[in-house]
């Protein structure tokens, strides 16, 4: 083989950047999401024997996958490889030099398992020592073989070097195959006939499109002006008749491929042999794509033709070398290559252009193919991305017209009718694609008779109806459904654990997840789901436990982290709280801008009387949401459990603002305003306005009774505490400043006292006169009143000291409040990317 020099190499290298580096600014287009993106096989914390278990998708091999596996350009590394290692398998005197073929088997592998297609280096392998190495013609190697066969000789010495070298070859081959097979189980791959329309089409008409589509791909080398990202679906229309001009071509491509491949091994020259090695490349890799021998899962596939057409370049090549050298056609061939080289430069730089978005390459896809429903769906999902509803809509309509049997753009329809809140249009276009799906047929799995995406109407379907609370079970109908047609099919499961949950049949929404993590114990979503189960379940103990092995699957689960510090924080167990804490911080810095994270570590900074670090933490969580109601009444409360009832006001009123209905904030207003600010009318007005909103509350009512006896008004003070007491009568203390106040009235009474004390404020000038007048005494009264009277007592809330512990305030000052809240949320968020 020549050597390639120095300058020769550096013009190619130069000639292939100058094509393609404007391809460097495109994204991730097309397969490169499902391959890499969304590849868990590319992940750090995948285990490396996954590679060898799951194809390129990340998919395990054993499942419904496509024959495209591995990437073309690194199989084609191995196998140019493969076979620049075989070349040096003959010694100078003709001898085996066995440590090339050694080589070159383990590189046959690794082409192999990039792509199934690598293990055809065996074929070009076997081409070259027959043709090339031996040297031998069609003619002579049929003459050996006669005579032999007649006994007129023995085999030479040189023919049974070459006939060990292929057994090895060819033993080693089918040993990967076998491994091949094993590892997909003994089972081709199922593809649906949108994938690859001819290969459940019936005699003649799956023969005659399979062979047409030869000529095709033959065409697509020689001018590739036309290129499409996906040649699926209707792109090819079927050749339904031997009457079909398009058979024409088909006879043509054989009847040349036939010419050209006889004079190459017929004929002894060397030209020959490049022809044939040309030939081998395009043939024989070509082969496992073909559809010739059995389906694959497109109909045509530009990547196919990666390795095929470094033999059309060869030929192209050749047919220049050899052109180039006859004097009168030496200007026009250099001039001919010369414009193919700059066209097909022009056409590759242009073409990255189209790989530069999903949008960019289906649209010109486009261009290309208007009968193809997956581009029309493709760019539909292209500008749903975009959150382009309305334009995205128009595409998967038109592909539900160029295919109205496609489950998959009906569903695409019914998205985005949801999406648009168009429930009534979604739920129509849902049982459209579900009118679509196979009839179950009885001893058939169902599973090979249909894209497992498409069994995701039942999904879609029930997700939209199980909004209207009357139709639960009639979504909890469908998901079974699906159950029952595919019994792996792990997202029923957990959609139906979801909707279980949500109708309270919690042991049954247990065993959903179960059955799910059965499928994948690996999913990290899944143990939290189970964890909110235990939660309802009032099993924190179990749902604890779940917790912890979502996080050793994803220690940065944002949910499970914040759940599981929370369900720390309200076991009361002190020796959690520094867990739960850890947890917290790691929370906020995954989710800075999310108030609770601050919120909850501010409430467990009240748990351990860390008041400074929980002040610090509530006006954080204050500062990200503006009228956080929970922290804004935590941070007054804290503000009262300090002794620093007069800071707790300005966070009360900010409260009171954003949640004028705040009753537990208006009973601790009206609390500081009348202990502590001596305010009895502002007092008042709190309690006013929380008995028009709850006639029946207790508390509020209870403390308004206190400001009647502050005002000295004894007979209503009574009557109140009489209304409280029909309220709420195994209420002691009621009943205990009721008599308080009947004793009072009573010795008031004796003594000839009115029971109603004339009201007369004094001014300040009034206070400044008289130092020891009606007002101090009127305040000494009060303090020995309030010793006989509390009106924090009633529900341990109002005044300062009822705020001791806080251990019944706002079920641990709103904690459980909060942990209600934020499951409810979480259940209504939750699994959405499950």
């Amino acid at each position: 083989m020549n050597a390639v020099s120095l300058k020769e190499a550096l013009l190619l290298t130069s000639l292939v950047v100058v094509c393609y580096w404007n391809s460097l600014s495109c994204g991730f287009v097309f397969d490169d999401v499902s391959a890499i993106l969304d590849n868990k096989d590319l992940r750090p914390t995948t285990p490396l024997r996954s590679l060898f278990l799951n194809d390129f998708w990340g998919t395990p091999m054993a499942e419904v996958t496509g024959v495209v596996g591995r990437a073309e350009l690194l199989s084609s590394i191995f196998l140019l490889a493969a076979f620049l290692a075989y070349t040096k398998s003959t010694g100078a005197d003709h001898s085996i030099v066995w440590a090339p073929i050694a080589v070159t088997v383990v590189l046959v592998a690794a082409a192999t398992l990039c792509k199934e297609q690598g293990i055809t280096v065996v074929g070009v392998c076997c081409v070259y020592e027959v043709f090339v190495a031996q040297g031998f013609t069609l003619p002579m190697l049929l003459d050996t073989l006669r005579q032999a066969l007649r006994g007129k000789g023995a085999f030479p010495y040189a023919v049974l070097q070459m006939l060990l070298k292929l057994i090895v070859l060819v033993i080693s081959t089918l040993l990967l195959v076998i491994v091949r097979v094993q590892v997909i189980q003994s089972q081709l791959p199922v593809f649906t006939r949108f994938d690859n329309p001819a290969a459940v089409s019936p005699t003649p008409t799956r023969q005659l499109t399979f062979n047409y589509l030869l000529p095709v791909n033959a065409w697509l080398l020689l001018n590739p002006s036309e290129l499409c990202c996906d040649w699926t679906m209707g792109t090819i229309p079927l050749v339904e008749s031997a009457l079909d001009q398009r058979n024409l071509a088909t006879l043509l491509f054989y009847v040349l491929l036939g010419l050209l491949a006889y004079h190459s091994i017929t004929c002894s020259r060397s030209s020959s042999k490049t022809v044939v090695m040309a030939l081998s490349l395009i043939v024989l890799p070509f082969i496992p794509a073909s559809n010739l021998f059995f389906p694959v899962g497109f109909v045509v596939a530009e990547r196919v033709l990666y390795v095929p057409s470094m033999g059309f370049c060869v030929l192209v090549a050749h047919g220049f070398k050899v052109v180039s050298h006859k004097g009168y056609l030496r200007k026009i061939s250099w001039l001919m290559i010369a414009v193919l080289l700059t066209t097909h430069a022009i056409k590759t730089f242009n073409r990255n252009w189209d790989w530069e978005s999903e949008y960019t390459l289906f649209m010109s896809a486009l261009k290309v193919n208007k009968n193809n429903a997956k581009l029309w769906n493709n760019v539909g999902h292209a500008l749903e991305n975009q959150n382009n509803y309305a334009r995205a809509l128009q595409y998967f309509l038109q592909a539900t017209s160029v295919q109205p049997d496609d489950i998959g753009a009906h569903m695409n329809v019914g998205r985005t009718y949801k999406n648009m809140n168009k429930s009534k249009e979604a739920e129509d276009a849902y049982l459209v694609a579900k009118s679509l799906m196979p009839q179950i047929i009885p001893g058939k799995k169902y599973a090979t008779r249909v894209a497992p995406n498409h069994l995701n109407v039942y999904i879609n379907l029930a997700n939209l109806i199980r909004a209207n609370e009357s139709r639960l079970e009639e979504a909890d109908q469908l998901y079974r459904q699906a159950i029952s047609m595919r019994p792996d099919f792990k997202q029923a499961y957990i959609s139906r654990g979801e909707l279980l949950l949500k109708m309270n049949k919690l042991t049954e929404a247990r065993d959903a997840y179960l059955r799910a993590l059965e499928l994948d114990r690996a999913n990290a979503d899944l143990w939290y789901n189970l964890a909110i189960v235990h939660i309802e379940m009032k099993e924190p103990s179990e749902a604890l436990r779940n917790f912890e092995q979502a996080l050793q699957l994803s220690p940065r689960h944002k949910l499970a982290l914040f759940n599981s510090a929370l369900l720390m924080q309200e076991s009361g167990e002190p020796k959690f709280w520094p867990e739960a804490n850890r947890r917290f911080l790691a929370y906020v810095e995954e989710e800075p801008d999310d108030a609770n994270g601050y919120f909850n570590l501010g409430m467990l900074a009240m748990d351990a009387e860390d008041n400074a670090v929980a002040e610090r933490w509530m006006h954080k969580a204050i500062a990200l949401q503006s009228g956080f109601r929970s922290a804004l009444f935590n941070l007054a409360l804290l503000y009262s459990q300090s002794r620093r009832e007069l800071d707790a006001l300005p966070v009360l009123d900010e409260l009171l603002r954003h949640h004028p209905e705040h009753i537990k904030g208006l009973i601790l207003k009206g609390d500081i305003l009348m202990n502590h600010k001596k305010d009895t009318a502002g007092a008042k007005s709190c309690f006013q306005r929380i008995l028009q909103m709850d006639p029946g509350n207790v508390q509020g009512k209870h403390n308004l009774c206190v400001v009647y006896f502050e005002e000295r008004d004894l007979p209503r003070a009574e009557r109140c505490l009489e209304e409280t007491l029909a309220l709420a009568p195994h209420e002691e203390y009621v009943r205990r400043h009721l008599n308080i106040v009947r004793g009072k009235m009573a010795a008031m009474s004796a003594a000839g006292q009115s029971l109603v004390e004339e009201e007369k404020p004094a001014t300040g000038e009034e206070e400044r006169r008289s130092p020891r007048g009606k007002k101090n005494a009127r305040k000494s009264s009060a303090e020995t009143d309030r010793s006989e009277l509390d009106a924090g007592q009633p529900d341990r809330r109002t005044a300062a000291k009822s705020v001791d512990h806080e251990s019944d305030i706002e079920q641990k000052r709103a904690a459980a409040l909060k942990r209600l809240e934020e499951i409810e949320r979480i259940l209504s968020d939750t699994v959405k990317s499950r």
